[in-house]
């Protein structure tokens, strides 16, 4: 207890505690990224039952991502004010709820709200997650941020194979994506039990209602940026484009959203050991040379096998840049969760632009001329990949927090 009764802030977890605290994050990743999964495959299905021409709908998936934008900011503040524990269990149940909105809604004017309430649950339950991850992380002293990642593209690939399982059969997507989110919201509920219940200090004053991104993040948000572009662009508009520009069946157009998710899990997944032996701006780059190499396939492809291996390629090659944007943005100043506000939002924002973009170019010409936007940017990262270089000084506080959990144990 302090002089004027108020308890001092909790001591960090023990070693153990915070292994512990890892799998739980990662199952926390697993289901945010479930939630997307299983969501992505029934675009389609969503397109159809509202008759949305392909503009009306890049116009729709552009909400989702303007509600993550406008409601990240807060996320911050609503962590200071709850506890990181208490608000990551409020925030993940809102978002895996919001799973069900989407098919409910029977045409446009109905469909872009439910996207905007699903996008800002999405965005604030992302920006809490990655702050405990980046803690934990620096705590346990060993990266850790690639894996959990990893564990959201493996989320991803169960919903995206639950969806496309459910589209083979033509299951109401009603019903699929009703299902889908009462049981992520159970097993949410659950996983945030084990997560660390960080809560600020009593004399720490509360981060502002509404945080501009530092200029830091500015700089590192951009190579995010091109990132996020490329995987919004192939989540939202594989099956479309298998579908629509190559003539497949809906099942074998799930498939494309599933071989995208699959190799950008096994790649996040294997991530912490890649960027350690590495670096991460050589891993970075060598990973964009590969989604370039995805997007050419793409466009190029004239059936399907060449357009899914193109799109495997692309999860492949951009699968660690966010997380090592995230932790980059974490360590660049002396506000972590404001710098990794301020990214997320900025690789949101791409999220934004990007299937409106597909939408609008593809109506105006073609899917294929749309993903050769998606290749350019997927080019850039090859260029932009050193603003992700560690400072020296991070280096040293990773090595320096190691140091300290080996005399630990």
């Amino acid at each position: 207890m302090v002089g004027n009764g108020v308890p001092d802030a909790p001591t960090p977890p023990p070693a153990s505690g915070l292994r512990r605290a890892r799998w739980a994050l990662a199952l926390v990743f697993l289901i945010h990224g479930s939630v997307t999964g299983n969501f992505a495959t029934r675009v389609p299905w969503i397109q159809d039952h509202t008759a949305l021409t392909p503009g009306q709908l890049g116009l729709a998936l552009a909400f989702p991502t303007i509600g993550a934008s406008l409601a990240m900011p807060l996320a911050g503040r609503i962590s200071h004010r709850l506890g990181a524990r208490t608000a990551l269990r409020v925030l993940l149940a809102l978002w895996t709820l919001a799973l069900a909105l989407p098919a409910l809604s029977p045409g446009l004017y109905v469909l872009c709200p439910a996207l905007l309430v699903y996008g800002a649950t999405s965005g604030m339950a992302d920006v809490a997650m990655n702050a405990l991850g980046v803690e934990t992380e620096d705590r346990l002293g060993r990266p850790i941020m690639s894996g959990l990642h990893g564990m959201w593209s493996a989320g991803a690939l169960l919903g995206s194979a639950a969806g496309t399982v459910a589209a083979h059969a033509g299951t109401d997507a009603r019903l699929h994506l009703g299902g889908a989110a009462l049981l992520l919201t159970l097993l949410g509920a659950a996983a945030c039990q084990g997560v660390p219940d960080l809560r600020s200090a009593p004399e720490e004053h509360p981060p502002p209602r509404f945080a501009l991104p530092p200029k830091s993040a500015l700089i590192i948000g951009a190579i995010g940026f091109c990132a996020v572009f490329a995987e919004g662009a192939s989540l939202d508009w594989s099956a479309v484009y298998l579908r629509d520009r190559l003539g497949t069946d809906a099942g074998l157009a799930a498939a494309s959203t599933t071989a995208f998710a699959c190799t950008m899990a096994v790649a996040r997944l294997a991530g912490d050991k890649v960027v350690a032996r590495y670096g991460a701006v050589r891993t970075v780059r060598v990973g964009g040379v590969l989604a370039t190499a995805g997007g050419l396939l793409i466009v190029a492809a004239r059936h399907p096998a060449p357009a899914m291996a193109g799109f495997a390629l692309m999860g492949l090659g951009i699968a660690v840049v966010v997380p090592l944007a995230f932790a980059a943005a974490a360590r660049s100043g002396p506000a972590p969760s404001q710098a990794i506000a301020g990214v997320a939002t900025i690789t949101y924002t791409s999220g934004l632009i990007a299937p409106s973009a597909i939408g609008t170019i593809a109506q105006a010409s073609s899917l294929t001329i749309s993903f050769a936007l998606v290749t350019t940017l997927a080019a850039g990262l090859v260029a932009g990949a050193r603003v992700l270089r560690v400072p020296g000084r991070a280096a040293h506080k990773t090595v320096a927090a190691a140091a300290t959990d080996l005399e630990r144990s």
